[in-house]
């Protein structure tokens, strides 16, 4: 159903065709269900059925039953899932592994990751049966609440038993990889790559994907590119913009830029979010003529830029050391009509520290402030960093000191910085006294300047799609590197014409 598309919402529609007395065919209303599943829109899925529960003339089976709490299990929605299995149980529909699957899902995707395991180990040992959208599912949960371990037991279990209920399939392995990458098991993903040649398990570009995603140097990461291909595998966006984003932290523009003609030429068209890896790719290292033409490309394409393109756009200008270019795009934002957040306020102030202009960093931070919006772990880092960097000791102190009285807890890195920048012997006592490192030596290799050695301080989404990107890094990525993980994993990121 349009109409309902149109409106984002399926009741309104619905009681419109209902209250003009219009009957609504069944197949047309299992038509738009089946449409709207495929399309992943499981929030209008749960809110038809929960509108067909209520009609007289729709008789509500098991099989709706099982639909909707599918529903609710793919948007995290546990309560809901739980009533949804609650009314089956009273019908007298036992419960079965679609059920217990969704009711785990639900609990994994809400963070609840205790109950979803505990379902599952009940499963195990008691039944239903999981099968292998169960273990997919599992796995993904595991790797989520960080449960590397368990994920691993699981999967070698798969892997080792005489008799398993089911093989691991290629699905399972990409999850894996992701795990073993995500824990900083890089051998064993490596290994798990050439295991699935051994074991018949089809290599696709979401494989390579995966490999060259925790390759650091472009030579590596060129070398799977050109495996992937003598493979017979078309690389898409992702494959792209991964070996433009090797080539362009490498400071190898003219490779980069290359590879960029070579996709367009390919007719590889990204979408939204792979755009923004692609744009994140020459931001890295300052392209920005080349960042300016993939982010006027979004428009031509239909993809309408949003915070996230604008902030990485912004950061190209910062890695360029444009600090006037950097301005100016900053108020083309808000012309834009975005409100610049956290995210974009520390790129901006991280440039002028950069730059040391700490007038300039200074008046950002206040800006935002009268914005309402609250500085972030890494704003109030780089703003003690830039202070300490121009002999201010006790200005970096006192946001060191800001920080925790403002309810953000200085992390192991704010702590190194501080006592990085304690030159005097009474600073490096005051330094360890603050930090808690009163019993530890000062360090001298120890970096003042988190601009070049930081972390990529973007990777810190909890899997649930959220908004929970609130560090940055100059040096590094705009983008989560666990967004870009969830796009090689999922393998649709590109759409090829």
């Amino acid at each position: 159903m349009n109409e309902i598309e149109e409106a984002g919402s399926a009741v309104s529609v619905l009681r419109t065709q209902t209250d003009k007395n219009q009957a609504l065919p069944k197949n047309l209303v299992l038509g738009s269900l089946v449409r709207f599943k495929q399309l992943k829109k499981w929030n209008l899925v749960s809110e038809i059925l929960e509108w067909l529960r209520t009609q007289h003339w729709w008789d509500f089976n098991e099989m709706d039953f099982l639909m909707i709490i599918t529903a609710y299990g793919k948007q995290g929605d546990f309560s809901k899932a739980e009533r949804i299995l609650g009314y089956m149980n009273k019908k007298g529909y036992p419960a079965n592994v679609i059920s217990h699957t969704a009711l785990m899902e639900a609990y994994g995707k809400g963070g609840q990751y205790a109950k979803a395991e505990a379902i599952f180990r009940r499963m195990q040992t008691s039944g239903p049966e999981p099968s292998a959208i169960t273990y997919q599912i599992i796995l993904k949960i595991f790797v989520e609440g960080d449960k590397f371990n368990e994920a691993q037991e699981v999967f070698e279990a798969l892997m080792d038993m005489d008799a398993p209920p089911l093989k691991p399939d290629q699905k399972m392995f990409h999850m894996m990889i992701y795990t073993y990458k995500k824990a900083g098991k890089y051998e064993k993903a490596r290994h798990l790559f050439s295991l699935m040649a051994e074991r018949g398990i089809p290599q696709n570009t979401v494989t390579y994907n995966s490999l060259m995603s925790f390759e650091t140097n472009y030579k590596e990461v060129a070398n799977i590119y050109d495996q992937m291909q003598r493979a017979g595998l078309r690389p898409d966006v992702v494959s792209y913009a991964l070996l433009i984003s090797a080539y362009g932290k490498a400071r190898r523009e003219e490779e980069a830029l290359a590879v960029f003609e070579e996709m367009l030429d390919a007719g590889v068209r990204p979408t939204q979010k792979s755009y923004n890896i692609l744009l994140d790719a020459f931001a890295i290292s300052g392209m920005v003529e080349q960042a300016r033409t993939v982010f006027k490309s979004m428009r031509r394409d239909r993809c309408s830029p949003d915070l996230c393109s604008y902030t990485t756009m912004l950061s190209a200008y910062i890695n360029a050391s444009d600090m006037e270019g950097a301005e100016i795009f900053f108020r083309r934002i808000k012309q834009d009509g975005l409100e610049p957040n956290v995210v974009t306020y520390g790129t901006l102030i991280k440039g002028y520290a950069k730059t040391n202009d700490l007038e300039k960093m200074m008046e950002k931070y206040e800006e935002m402030r009268v914005h309402g919006i609250k500085a972030n772990q890494t704003i109030f880092t780089t703003i003690m960093d830039a202070y300490g960097r121009n002999k201010d000791f006790g200005s970096a102190v006192a946001w060191f000191n800001e920080m925790a009285s403002s309810g953000v807890s200085p992390d192991q890195k704010a702590k190194n910085i501080l006592l990085s920048l304690a030159k005097t012997s009474e600073e490096q006592m005051e330094a360890k006294q603050i930090t808690g490192c009163a019993n530890e030596l000062i360090v001298d290799s120890i970096p003042s300047d988190i601009n070049d050695n930081d972390e990529n301080e973007y990777d810190d989404d909890d899997g649930s799609g959220g908004d929970d990107d609130d560090d940055i890094d100059e040096k590094e990525s705009i983008l989560s590197g666990e967004k870009l993980d969830k796009l090689i994993i999922s393998g649709s990121a590109a759409s090829q014409t």
